[in-house]
């Protein structure tokens, strides 16, 4: 539709549509916590936990949003009552693809910025999507009360990231709000005086615009989120752009491949405080949710059944990741899990992509294997742990980056990486992503006794290369890395220089083959657990793999030992997180992932491997 057209279409004056984005860790979820109570949203005597946007038990455990979720919140505000749908966006890179589906469903942003932080590389990813979307930001400096905050600066760091993405003269002219989003306290100054969140309900009301649609034109709805519920089945989440839905009449669904499919809405709900309530009717600028349909996709329209017409599909960046996925053939395979064939993986992968629309899936060279693309190490992670809390069994190999060739020369991704650490570790820092192909473009020295780098690298560079770098500054660095470009290939990158100790025959860890192993490397597994020939059970301090027996008991005999009874001490073990041990792994290696643990494999399992 023309800017044109669309001004002077009638405009839902109660309503306000808005997306909070922000880089990880800045604060959005419990900004909405705050929201939400203090439009008393909930009862005077209702129990509410930290982050109730957060209701995925691994974004509760890890402290970060992962799928992006609505809620709404109605507000009085100068004799009326308005009602403001919010949309809590991730802030990871690797779950960019759930900021840019729900984009279309807002009107406006809020992007919060932490005031010691400042713009970091999710920052300015998601502030150039809204840009693009055309959504009218309001800036919020999060966390002015931290010890290090530097409002002021901060600011101006944004003005120029406006500049750099090119803004026009309207979106240089955004409001900006400073906040304590854990205190719900919001000011529009530094020296004023607050105690609540009015001056952002304010800001929301005042700058924002209302939707403006036509509630009697024929139906359009665009799918931005699917939902499952035990009663009505798969639903429908998205923003009405045209017309009017209701409850228990005919649609037309638009597919993907420009087909078209009749169906019947079976419920219709909208959205009040975190709940989804049934409703008869909604009109242009609302955001339901419809039921009726099982087969149904993002980027797909519901439309009128007498005048169906398709809005322009959701369209996301490209994956730059890839790993295979395949089911688990180890020794212990089926063991430990209800889902172990590799239809079953099959058809799990296949309802992942319905949800996940940053990813791709495709059959790769082995059987029972499947090949899935996504933004980053993440991402994929993530979707692994779930299938091994459902009851999945599967291997997956070392990550990969997504290449293409233009005119011949095959083309790399390329990363920006943003690094904060202490003076001491520069050099360190340096020289480790020198030897990985990295290019540093920036350096800033606050004066704080900390520095920001900036470095070019290519992606796979970066794998494997977190935990060297936590490890290297003592875990007080920061990294944040940004898709930049695709650039010819840059040659080889040197991997792990340490090998593998490998079992070499099946049996349970001991602690007196344990003992004897120590000095030979770093060993993953506690005693007592069960072993099988070509598991990996430690890193060799050495770069060659060695097979070891490390089920090797103490012999026992009726003769007297002065050191017989001698405590073995046993250094304790580095137990492989699910992150750590894709980065760890080589290209002839895996992981196995199972509901009761991680292990870690050699592709070839026989000892005698050349």
């Amino acid at each position: 539709m023309k800017s044109n057209d669309k001004q002077s279409l009638p405009v839902r004056e109660d309503l306000r549509n808005i997306a909070i984005i922000a880089h990880v860790d800045h604060g959005k979820t419990t900004l909405v916590d705050t929201m939400l109570q203090q439009a008393h949203t909930f009862r005077a005597n209702q129990e509410v936990r930290d982050r109730v946007m957060d209701s995925m038990d691994l974004e509760r455990e890890r402290g970060i949003t992962i799928m992006a979720k609505n809620a709404s919140l109605r507000l009085p505000f100068e004799g009326k009552e308005y009602k403001i749908n919010i949309i809590d966006t991730p802030g990871h890179s690797d779950f960019g693809g759930e900021v840019e589906r729900v984009l279309s469903m807002a009107d406006g942003c809020l992007l919060l910025v932490d005031s010691a932080e400042g713009c970091l590389p999710q920052t300015r990813f998601v502030l150039g999507k809204a840009l693009e979307a055309g959504l009218i930001p309001i800036i919020v400096v999060n966390k002015i009360d931290r010890q290090d905050a530097r409002p002021e600066a901060v600011l101006d760091e944004i003005y120029g990231l406006f500049i750099d993405l090119d803004a026009d003269e309207d979106q240089l002219d955004f409001p900006v709000i400073y906040a304590i989003g854990r205190d719900g306290i919001a000011k529009t100054s530094l020296d004023e005086e607050s105690s609540d969140l009015q001056p952002l309900f304010r800001a929301i009301i005042e700058n924002v615009p209302a939707p403006r649609a036509d509630v009697d034109a024929p139906l359009q709805m665009m799918i931005s989120n699917l939902d499952y519920n035990d009663f009505v089945g798969r639903m429908a989440v998205g923003r009405i752009v045209a017309g009017t839905i209701n409850a228990g009449t005919d649609a037309m669904l638009c597919k993907l491949d420009g087909t078209f499919q009749k169906f019947r809405i079976s419920g219709l709900y909208g959205f009040e405080g975190l709940k989804r309530d049934a409703i008869e009717t909604a009109g242009a600028g609302d955001i339901v949710a419809v039921a009726g349909l099982e087969e149904i996709h993002i980027g797909e329209t519901i439309a009128d059944v007498e005048n169906p017409v398709a809005l322009k599909p959701l369209t996301v960046d490209e994956p730059t990741i890839s790993m295979n996925f395949a089911a688990n053939i180890s020794p212990f395979a089926g063991k430990e899990g209800k889902y172990v064939t590799g239809r079953q993986l099959r058809d799990r992968l296949a309802r992942e992509v319905l949800t996940n629309v940053a990813i791709r899936v495709e059959d790769a060279s082995e059987p029972d294997t499947f090949k899935v693309s996504g933004r980053g190490e993440l991402q994929l992670a993530i979707i692994i742990e779930q299938m091994r809390r459902e009851g999945f069994e599967l291997q997956v190999s070392r990550p990969e980056v997504v290449t293409h060739v233009e005119n011949g020369t095959v083309m790399e991704p390329v990363e920006q990486v943003f690094i904060d650490v202490p003076t001491e570790y520069v050099g360190v820092v340096t020289e480790a992503l020198g030897r990985r192909k990295g290019t540093m473009t920036q350096m800033t020295n606050h004066g704080s006794g900390r520095v920001r780098l900036e470095f070019e690298i290519p992606s796979r560079g970066l794998i494997g290369f977190r935990s060297q770098f936590l490890t290297e500054t003592r875990g007080m660095g920061l990294l944040n890395t940004l898709f930049l470009r695709y650039a010819p290939w840059g040659g080889p990158i040197p991997q792990r220089g340490s090998g593998a100790l490998v079992a070499d025959r099946a049996g349970q860890t001991t602690p007196f083959a344990m003992a004897n192993l120590q000095e030979r490397g770093t060993m993953f597994h506690e005693p007592q657990t069960a072993v099988y020939e070509g598991m990996i059970i430690g890193e060799n301090s050495r770069d060659a793999d060695l097979n070891v027996n490390i089920t090797k008991e103490k012999q026992l005999t009726n003769m007297r030992s002065s050191t017989s009874e001698i405590t073995t001490k046993i250094i304790p073990p580095s137990i492989m997180t699910l992150e750590r041990a894709l980065e760890w792994i080589n290209d002839d290696e895996l992981v196995e992932a199972t509901p009761k643990g991680i292990r870690l494999r050699k592709k070839n399992l026989s000892s005698n491997r050349k």
